[in-house]
């Protein structure tokens, strides 16, 4: 890195003690995320908030299909008693028409006329009766689909239309059992308009029942297919209005699995040193730095966790212009004295973003450089860490082992830690990342190592020149 950062002073070396590795560390219990059944198992508040949007759903599909049945059921009515009326006024029409032809003459009663009409010669069967003793005959029957009549039904609607001396109408069946419309018409002798007979027409309702029923099962095919569709828009709908409550619920039970994940080491460890300790009350100063370093490693949980419940309240994130190389120089500072190094190169920069939540993203960044960018080889175990601010990217790069980049999406999931770190350091930075619009990424370092870069999205503005902290 020296000849892309000619002219530029680095920062001062921090040593820091390495963490000793005992019998309290070998006897604390291994953090292991949650088991897939675990996660795959939903909490009661999760299921409550289930059934209450399938409850809204229902009520909704139920709501849609009490109003989509009763439209249906009208339509339905409506139709049928709109083909039925249309029926029988044809069935009126044809009747007139024959009553029209019937006359008399000396010779007596004259049906000549109805043999080449339309309205009696094609379609409904007309039969025309005449009262004779006390008893009807036919006079004429024309051929149709309701030959098959019974004579009584015939000769009682004819005898009603006689008596009550006007139009007569009324269901029967052929003998196969098919329903038929039956309709009277009385007409008169000429000369002395007394009441000389009925023309009764048979109407084949088939046809009409048959569009009837077409139109049935497509308005129940209809009706089902808008439940249907109605009870997907009522679960669609009832889940977005309560995404709120989601969203909420899902913040809730990641900051409780933080911190129930985070800081079940830290206390371990303090409990152990104490329990260490009071076996042995004149060794206590040696446990003083296990203790602190617990202390430490739960200050930076609990700043963590809730860095995560800013990132989750939106409410909360103000981003302000501000100085990222100066941030960055006060996170260097900030770090403890140890024995690993750490080279700030920075350009004056200024970007948009939430100062908060960069200072916490840049030290997760610095120490998992720190805990897994130690140099292979070196005997004091030591880390040389580079720290460079350029435009809205921040890079640090160590000289460890080196990640693979297309290991990058598993290392930013949370609880993955492979060297006993906190378990949602990178996860955050990826956080805060999203959050200004950026990015996290890592590319391999030239001679060894790693480069974690985070961009907080566009530059603002940049001084043009560089210039290195000032060494503490």
């Amino acid at each position: 890195m020296t000849g892309d950062h000619e002219g530029q002073r680095p920062a001062q070396s921090r040593p820091r003690r390495a963490p000793r590795r005992g019998l309290l560390t070998r006897l604390l219990p291994r953090r292991d995320a949650r088991t897939a059944k675990e996660r795959r198992t939903p909490s009661p508040a999760r299921r409550r908030l289930g059934r209450l949007q399938w409850r809204l759903t229902l009520a909704y599909t139920l709501i849609t299909l009490a109003g989509v049945g009763a439209l249906s059921w009208l339509v339905v009515r409506t139709d049928a008693r709109s083909w039925q009326s249309a029926e029988y006024e044809d069935l009126h029409r044809r009747a007139a028409v024959a009553v029209s032809l019937i006359y008399y003459t000396d010779a007596g009663i004259q049906l000549d006329g109805l043999y080449d009409d339309e309205a009696t010669s094609a379609g409904a069967q007309v039969i025309v009766l005449q009262a004779h003793g006390g008893r009807l005959r036919r006079l004429f029957t024309s051929h149709g689909p309701g030959t098959a009549v019974e004579a009584g039904a015939v000769d009682r609607i004819a005898h009603r239309a006689m008596t009550h001396d006007g139009t007569v109408s009324t269901r029967a069946r052929t003998g196969a059992g098919d329903p038929v419309f039956l309709l009277a018409l009385p007409y008169y002798q000429d000369q002395s308009q007394k009441t000389a007979g009925a023309v009764v027409v048979v109407g084949d309702p088939g046809k009409g029942r048959a569009e009837h029923r077409r139109l049935v099962v497509a308005v129940l095919s209809g009706s089902g297919l808008l439940v249907l569709l109605s009870a997907a828009t009522g679960y669609v709908l009832s889940g977005r209005s309560m995404r709120p409550a989601w969203e909420a619920l899902d913040a809730q039970e990641r900051l409780l699995a933080d911190a129930a994940h985070e800081l079940r080491t830290p206390v371990a460890v303090m409990r152990g040193s104490v329990d260490i300790a009071d076996t042995d009350p004149g060794g206590l100063h040696s446990h003083l730095p296990r203790l602190r370093r617990a202390t430490d490693r739960m200050t930076d949980v609990v700043d963590n966790i809730l860095t995560r419940g800013r990132l989750q309240a939106t409410d909360t994130f103000r981003p302000v212009p501000l100085r990222l190389d100066q941030l960055v120089e006060q996170v260097c500072e900030e770090l403890p004295v140890s024995r690993h190094t750490v080279t700030a190169f920075l350009d004056a920069s200024v970007a948009t973003a939430d100062p908060a939540l960069v200072r916490i993203a840049v030290r997760n960044l610095l120490a998992n450089a720190l805990r897994h960018g130690r140099t292979p080889g070196d005997p004091q175990d030591r880390a040389e860490v580079d720290v460079m601010v350029r435009g809205t990217a921040v890079t640090v790069a160590d000289r460890g082992a080196g990640v693979d980049p297309e290991e990058l999406p598993g290392l930013l999931e949370r609880f993955r830690s492979e060297g006993g770190g906190t378990g949602i350091g990178l996860s955050l930075v990826r956080e805060v990342a999203a959050a200004h619009g950026g990015e996290v990424t890592v590319r391999r370092r030239p001679g060894g190592g790693s480069a974690f870069v985070l961009t907080l999205g566009p530059l603002q503005r940049s001084a043009g020149h560089r210039r290195a902290p000032r060494p503490s």
